[in-house]
C-alpha cells in the first residue's frame, strides 16, 4: 500500500485517473526496502512523456533487484525482487544470442541497461517466452531450481539484493509474481527499463535526464 501511495503521489499515473477503479497492487519487495528517487522520478518521466506510447513498461533496478511493472495507463501493478547476471556491467557481448548457456563466459554474463521494447516470442529450448532484448538473449521468466547450488529460490527470498546477481543475463521473478503480474501485463508486449551498474543515467536514458535537469532549472 505504501509504495502504491509513492507512486500515485508523485503523479506516475496519468492526469485523469482519479475516478478511475484502483488496482491491486502485489507488492513483494522486502519489508522495509525501499524505491530509489531515480526509479519514481523515471517512471513518472515514462508516462508525463508517453515515452512507452501506451504501452505496459517496467523499471528494473539491478542495484536494488527490484523489478516494476506498470500497465499501460502508468498505474504501478506489482514490484517485486529479481535475480540478474552474475557479471556485474551494462554491456551485450557481440554473438552472445548464439551461444549456449554454458559457452557465456563469466564476464559477459551481465544483464544490459538500456530502454528495451519486447514481448513473447519463441525460442530454441524454453518454448515461449518473455524476450526483454532478443538479440541478446535476455528475458524474464519465473525462478526454477535449475542448479540447486545455485540456490535461486533462496537468493530470490533473501532481504538484501547483495546476492541476486546469479544469471547468465536474463531476469528471475518469483513464479507466482510471473503468473499473476507480469505474463499478463505484457501478453502484447512491452517496454523495459534498465538501470545501469556502471554506465551513467545520462548515458544510458539521456533524454530522461535532459528532461529531469530542465524541470530542476525551471523550479
Amino acid at each position: 500500500m505504501a509504495l502504491a501511495l509513492a507512486f500515485a503521489t508523485s503523479g506516475v499515473a496519468r492526469a485523469g485517473d482519479a475516478d478511475a477503479q484502483p488496482v491491486p497492487v502485489a507488492d513483494q519487495l522486502p519489508s522495509g526496502q525501499d524505491v530509489s528517487d531515480t526509479v519514481i522520478e523515471l517512471a513518472g518521466w515514462v508516462v508525463a512523456s508517453n515515452d512507452s506510447q501506451g504501452y505496459p513498461f517496467a523499471v528494473i533496478d539491478k542495484a536494488a533487484a527490484q523489478v516494476l511493472v506498470f500497465d499501460g495507463d502508468g498505474r504501478l501493478r506489482g514490484a517485486a525482487p529479481g535475480l540478474f547476471g552474475s557479471a556485474t556491467g551494462d554491456h551485450t557481448a557481440p554473438g552472445i544470442a548464439g551461444l549456449a548457456l554454458g559457452e557465456i563466459p563469466g564476464r559477459d554474463r551481465t544483464t544490459p541497461a538500456g530502454r528495451f521494447v519486447g514481448g513473447f516470442g519463441p525460442s530454441l529450448d524454453a518454448g515461449r517466452v518473455l524476450w526483454v532484448d532478443y538479440d541478446s538473449a535476455v528475458s524474464i521468466h519465473p525462478t526454477a531450481t535449475g542448479v540447486p547450488a545455485e540456490k535461486r529460490p533462496e537468493r530470490l527470498a533473501s532481504p538484501s539484493p547483495d546476492d541476486n546477481r546469479v544469471t547468465h543475463g536474463c531476469i528471475n521473478v518469483a513464479p507466482a509474481f510471473y503468473e499473476r503480474i507480469v505474463s499478463p501485463t505484457f501478453e502484447r508486449g512491452g517496454v523495459f527499463y534498465i538501470l545501469p551498474d556502471e554506465a551513467t543515467m545520462a548515458e544510458t536514458f539521456p533524454e530522461f535526464v535532459q528532461s529531469r535537469e530542465t524541470a530542476r532549472r525551471d523550479d
